[in-house]
């Protein structure tokens, strides 16, 4: 029973609720508060901070998060192993990725070692703002730049160039910028991460970094509308090379200020430090570590 009021303990952080994750798998909510209370109980320690609204982790419940999905990785791996065999895996993957990165080239990854590991689940969340790996039950998320986060470990996958770029179309009505400032002149489109917009873009100008504040009439918080509305002839974008290069080599896309770019950052695969990620993990993280070298 400890196995699972584990697993139903990290699907109430995960929904953000009790009676939402009781939802999920037909518990009724005295049901769930019952065993929430066990687990409470066999641990000694609240887990969660209550309202009418809302729940929160106390400490020792994100302490329990990492240790539950350790205890919950070599249970499924000791029965995959039994059931499958040592050549088989099986089960639940869920991940992150920034929105087009994810449509474009990590979506058909995930399809091709789906074919060839029939038995795993993939869950996918594409987001190209904040995500919080342990309280979203996330077992590895991709991610550009460096990791700040130390409660996470990571593991490179290449490096990635933000560069300028716009449409042909676009360059025709609008000219070619040809220095940083003459992006106050241009309709730039404009990435938002959570509250904040991506407007002060950075530049190497004479040796040195500088940031350039740019403008523009369209803003989105998605990647991948990013890349429409340049495509489309819209203004001038700044993206990662990783999802523009298609573009880029067909000619719908061309770049801009290449003397002026910074120096690349990474790709990274970035998952909880504390936890054991099971085995079906490890081979999709090792799969795409191939794969996106």
């Amino acid at each position: 029973m400890l196995i699972e009021n584990l697993r139903l303990f990290l699907l109430i952080v995960e929904k953000g609720g009790l009676a939402a994750a009781g939802r999920e798998i037909g518990l009724s909510p005295a049901t769930v508060t019952d065993r929430l209370a066990a687990l409470e109980t066999y641990y000694g320690a609240r887990l969660l901070t209550r309202t009418t609204r809302s729940i929160s982790l106390t400490d020792e419940g994100r302490e329990l998060i990492i240790g539950a999905r350790r205890i919950l990785a070599e249970a499924e791996e000791t029965e995959a192993r039994i059931k499958l065999g040592v050549e088989k895996i099986s089960g639940r993957i869920h991940m992150s990725a920034p929105s087009d990165l994810g449509r474009n080239q990590i979506v058909p990854l995930l399809d091709r070692f789906m074919e060839q590991n029939p038995e795993i689940t993939i869950d996918l969340t594409l987001s190209d703002g904040y995500v919080d790996l342990v309280g979203q039950g996330i077992d590895l998320a991709l991610r550009f730049g460096e990791l700040a986060d130390s409660s996470m470990k990571s593991r490179k996958l290449g490096v990635n160039r933000r560069l300028v770029c716009a449409a042909p179309d676009y360059l025709k009505l609008n000219g070619t910028p040809r220095h940083p400032d003459d992006l106050a002149h241009h309709n730039c489109l404009i990435m938002r991460f959570g509250a904040s917009t991506d407007q002060d873009w950075i530049f190497t100008v004479n040796g040195e970094k500088r940031a350039c504040r740019v403008y523009g009439n369209r803003i989105a918080n998605d990647g991948g509308l990013i890349r429409a509305w340049c495509l489309n002839g819209y203004g001038v974008a700044l993206k990662s090379e990783w999802d523009v290069r298609n573009d880029l080599q067909a000619g719908r896309l061309v770049e801009l200020l290449e003397a002026f770019a910074v120096e690349p950052s990474a790709l990274q695969m970035v998952y909880p430090a504390g936890a054991v990620q099971p085995r079906r993990v490890r081979a999709l993280m090792d799969y795409l570590s191939k794969a996106l070298q």
